[in-house]
């Protein structure tokens, strides 16, 4: 009877030692599998740099940013068309939903063709200065310009204030937020067309300089609440949904599994820019940007006029009466305030431009300021050319961090696109997407 008895926990206890074998071999396997192996410290801490995005950061100069009901209206400003002279141009007709927020034009196009490229506004509330040439330094301060612009909508901000005024769904939505109107229905103290103009003998600037000082301040302060909606509903559109983001996420949680979320040719191009590429060097941290000014020399195309970029954006930010310290600002002695007082000299910052984003780059070309650049292969073949590709005229002097790129190979090429592509945000919810039923 014992005989059978050893002989079945002798085979017992062999199955366990198998099971537990098996059990560290894949443990084991499990360690060798895991990606963090594939980076040294040094990558695996840039890695973890840029991602997740973190909460959306408080605008102290707007104190609705982070009010649902400011939200709503600026959404519904957002895609109104009917600021425009012909009813057809809105936010929207540059930041489309279905391009990640550009419109995919090479220069954004409104009432007539602009001059650069339409940047998205998804993450934009993780920056701190606002166009191209960071003209604006807040969202809301951004989202006031367009308005104006005759290239863009073309109005002016009476007009717009009638408009909001002469709406009374509109009027209501303004009124619980921000108070009462200023008493527009006196055209004589705020007539129905008025603005600052740069001509100052056009009827608009005539118009405006009519008026009582007090009337135009109460008519900029309406105007900046409008912004300031736009500014909240933007902030929405902000987050870290891309297969990177998962891929992060996954390495962070020793999740071997889930680190198959992006290809293999992803990860070495992954392994390329925080490493030899030397693509940390603008595109740094979670937003991937410095949120700086770089003059990467892009020489003037044939046809095109000269654009002095950050150095022009220096003198119109400081001038800007709905600048971080100006007296529209909810937040006169901020932060945002103070970066005013450091501002570069302009003749340093000419041909500079800001730091895009690569958060959904694959999916908002054409790229550079002026969309001349179609693919992203087009972007890296420009870089890998250095000094060459700068022939031509410049605007300002090339920066010496141009020229820290170093030419790729063509599977090295397609590896750091592949990582680019990864890039790529889950489309936003989708009732952001279209204008509200009511404001």
């Amino acid at each position: 009877m014992l005989q059978p008895l050893r002989e079945k926990i002798g085979v017992a206890a062999g199955f366990a030692a198998t099971a537990a074998l098996a059990l560290l071999l894949c443990a084991i396997a499990s360690r060798v599998a895991d990606d963090r192996s594939q980076y040294t410290p040094a990558q695996l801490a840039l890695i973890f740099n840029h991602s997740p995005l973190g909460p959306v950061p408080p605008d102290p100069t707007d104190r609705v940013a982070n009010s649902p009901r400011a939200a709503r209206l600026g959404q519904y400003l957002f895609f109104d068309r009917s600021f425009s002279s012909n009813d057809r141009i809105s936010c929207e007709s540059c930041h489309q939903p279905a391009h990640a927020f550009t419109d995919g034009r090479a220069l954004a196009k409104g009432l007539a063709l602009g001059t650069r490229n339409t940047p998205s506004v998804i993450n934009e509330a993780y920056g701190h200065w606002y166009f191209w040439d960071g003209r604006a330094d807040s969202e809301w301060a951004q989202a006031l310009q367009p308005f104006e612009n005759p290239r863009e909508v073309g109005t002016d901000r009476l007009h717009v204030l009638h408009a909001i005024a002469g709406n009374a769904a509109l009027r209501t939505a303004y009124q619980r937020i921000f108070g009462a109107l200023p008493q527009l229905s006196d055209t004589a103290r705020f007539p129905l067309h008025a603005r600052p103009d740069a001509n100052p003998k056009s009827a608009l600037a005539v118009a405006w300089a009519h008026m009582k000082p007090q009337d135009r301040y109460a008519a900029n302060r309406a105007f900046s609440n409008l912004g300031k909606a736009i500014e909240a509903y933007e902030r929405e559109l902000a987050g870290s949904t891309s297969p990177f983001d998962r891929y992060v996420a996954a390495l962070r949680a020793n999740d071997v599994a889930g680190e198959d979320v992006i290809s293999p040719a992803a990860k070495r191009g992954l392994k390329l820019f925080v490493g030899a590429g030397n693509c940390e060097l603008c595109h740094a941290g979670a937003n991937f940007s410095d949120g700086q000014f770089h003059n990467i020399g892009l020489p003037v195309l044939p046809g095109e006029t000269p654009d002095d970029g950050r150095a022009d954006g220096i003198v119109l930010v400081s001038a800007n009466p709905f600048n971080a310290a100006g007296p529209f600002s909810d937040d006169r002695t901020g932060a945002a305030a103070t970066q005013l007082q450091y501002l570069a000299a302009p003749a340093t910052q000419l041909g500079a431009f800001k730091t895009p984003s690569l958060r959904n780059v694959a999916v908002t070309g054409p790229y550079m300021h002026d969309g001349r650049f179609a693919t992203l292969k087009d972007v890296l073949a420009f870089y890998a050319e250095g000094k060459s590709a700068s022939k031509g005229r410049l605007v300002g002097k090339r920066e010496a961090t141009a020229n820290l790129i170093p030419p790729l190979t063509g599977p090295q090429e397609a590896d750091l696109i592949a990582f680019l592509e990864a890039l790529t945000n889950a489309p936003p919810p989708a009732a952001l997407t279209h204008q509200p039923s009511r404001p």
